[in-house]
């Protein structure tokens, strides 16, 4: 290659990287948030979960008026619940989420273990100041507290049907625990009636 091809290529590859440079969303992230109009909710699944595990209560609830903004799920590190781990996500992740959203508090609707996790983010990583309301599903909360945080409205939802959860692990004391039945504990994320008691436990 002689010096003008090699300074034609100098030149060329230059300014494709000012071009990256310059141009938002090329090279660099210029997504920016407005401060969103409901309360920020964030999702927390349980032992072997994953964050798709909200899908169908996320579709539900952007049919009730949420934007997709609004709604937020973790893929938490221990996927076997480790409390320390867990919660240390849950901090850094909702601090995350009011960054984004502008929200001083957030809600977080959890499912089994996951609300085990939260209620520990709750009550020993700072999580009284920054959550409103926290909906548990077949949570079990009685692994970290047997009363619902000072401050946080807490919402129980377990079934007299979830073999995996005991109701009796998922009651708390000054929570506003509601039972129902024929309902699974993966059930509690797939189920209608569930879904609306999600939709008053946030709206209240």
């Amino acid at each position: 290659m002689n010096d003008v091809k090699k300074s034609k290529l100098f030149f060329a590859m230059v300014m494709s990287i000012l071009i990256a440079i310059s141009i938002p969303g090329i090279g660099q992230s210029s997504k920016t948030f407005a401060a969103t109009e409901r309360t920020p909710v964030v999702f927390v699944h349980g032992l072997t979960g994953s964050d798709s595990n909200f899908t169908y209560i996320e579709s539900y609830l952007r049919g009730q008026g949420w934007s997709r903004d609004e709604l937020f799920a973790i893929d938490l590190p221990s996927k076997q619940g480790n409390q320390l781990l867990n919660s240390a996500a849950i901090s850094q992740f909702v601090d995350n989420v009011l960054r984004e959203t502008g929200h001083s508090k957030v809600n977080i609707v959890a499912h089994s273990m996951g609300g085990a996790n939260s209620l520990y983010y709750i009550l020993n990583r700072g999580g009284s100041t920054k959550v409103d309301k926290l909906v548990t599903l077949g949570g079990a909360n009685r692994l970290t507290t047997t009363s619902a945080p000072q401050g946080v409205e807490v919402t129980s939802i377990y079934s007299t049907s979830d073999t995996i959860v005991s109701p009796a692990l998922s009651r708390l004391s000054g929570a506003n625990n509601i039972q129902i039945s024929l309902v699974s504990h993966i059930g509690l994320l797939f189920n209608s009636r569930v879904n609306a008691l999600i939709k008053t436990a946030l709206d209240e």
